[in-house]
């Protein structure tokens, strides 16, 4: 690994950028033993739902879908899946652009999940998944015409909505898993095999991170390491980065909930709408993952039935298991039920299995197909 020297820099001071940190969960991720802990998380979300929900509503949001890529079926569901003839299924990452205005009255524009397909290819999962096809017989063009599939790169997305690099205020996501910031922040140094330095993607626009994620992108685990991409903080500059801890909200309608245990770091966006409230992340990739009573995929909800387990992890690493299944419910206590079927909540992957036959039965058996409220507008034009 080459990042040897410190790069991060000190903690973002939140009134800054006007935002604060959330009161009713202090302290429930200490709580022992864990029973009480599972049931100290859920309580605190059930208690800071109405706050959150009384402040207001985001000004408008939208996703867009970025790219397929390709996923391995035991991790989606954390062995669940009894379907031994389909060992990978598709990914769809989405990106959502959030505007907002902040607790100091002013306008903001978030992007969340910027993923850059290029940087992603960089991790050692994914590169070793290519060096494999590569030794069949066309292995790689049959990889690549079943599970790949690529619809927008970010900054297209943002000419799509009428927006300019420079009217993105903040990014994020949830988990730096096959993530390069370098790719969103620019650096100073060059990307082995590209010519130049990297310019920075949205402008002057800071990076949200949750400490402990970009601490693990600085010292990765060899549990760790196939997932990152290690070099993706060489010549970033650390002043480009906003670190918290915990949880907080970033205004009326928008917060960034602490959901460790898929990594230490990850972290939830909790968005209030006209419809209630929204929560996307990938501790699941689908619904089926928050309710497995529901799945029509097979074994999902015998895996409910003979565990007794009200959510079954996306689990390609278990940093800590028990963790991110308290942070599920956490997601899960606060996401209102959708008014198109009210059985399933509003719970949006941000990478989300593909709804695409050639993998039946690995299919979702409910699939909300993004979110859109409000006009996503420019300030730079007015």
């Amino acid at each position: 690994m080459t990042n040897t020297q410190p790069r991060l820099g000190a903690r973002t001071d939140l009134a800054s950028i006007g935002a604060r940190a959330i009161p009713e969960f202090d302290g429930v991720h200490e709580v022992w033993p864990r029973g009480r802990r599972l049931e100290a998380v859920r309580e605190a979300a059930a208690a800071y739902k109405p706050r959150f929900k009384a402040q207001g509503q985001v000004t408008a949001v939208k996703s867009v879908d970025i790219a397929a890529a390709p996923y391995p079926v035991s991790f989606a569901f954390h062995g669940a899946v009894t379907a031994p003839h389909l060992p990978l299924i598709s990914m769809i990452n989405r990106m959502i652009v959030v505007q907002y205005d902040d607790f100091d009255g002013r306008a903001r524009t978030l992007v969340f999940e910027p993923t850059v397909p290029d940087g992603s290819a960089e991790a050692p999962f994914y590169a070793n998944l290519v060096a494999l096809t590569e030794k069949v017989p066309f292995g790689r063009r049959v990889t690549e015409a079943l599970v790949l599939k690529y619809y927008n790169q970010p900054e297209d997305v943002l000419d799509q909505l009428g927006l300019g690099p420079d009217d993105i205020d903040f990014c994020t996501f949830d988990h730096l898993h096959v993530q390069d910031p370098r790719m969103i922040l620019g650096s100073t140094s060059v990307i082995p095999g590209e010519r130049e330095p990297r310019r920075p993607l949205f402008g002057n626009a800071r990076m949200l991170v949750h400490s402990r994620e970009l601490a693990t992108l600085e010292s990765l685990h060899p549990m760790q390491w196939a997932w990152y991409v290690e070099d993706g903080l060489d010549g970033v500059d650390p002043d480009l980065f906003v670190r918290f801890d915990g949880d907080i909200e970033l205004g009326p309608g928008v917060a960034l909930l602490w959901t460790p245990g898929h990594t230490d770091g990850n972290h939830s966006l909790v968005l209030n709408t006209p419809d209630g409230v929204w929560v996307s992340s990938e501790n699941g990739i689908s619904l089926d993952n928050w309710q497995p009573e529901l799945s029509k995929i097979p074994g999902v909800r015998r895996y409910h039935e003979v565990y007794g387990r009200e959510v079954c992890p996306n689990a390609n690493t278990l940093e800590d298991s028990l963790d991110q299944y308290d942070s599920m419910v956490k997601e899960k206590t606060l996401a209102d039920p959708s008014r198109h079927d009210p059985r399933w909540l509003q719970i949006l992957p941000s990478t989300e299995l593909a709804p695409w036959r050639r993998f039946w039965p690995v299919t979702p058996t409910f699939v909300h197909g993004g979110i859109s409220y409000g006009e996503i507008r420019s300030p730079s034009r007015g």
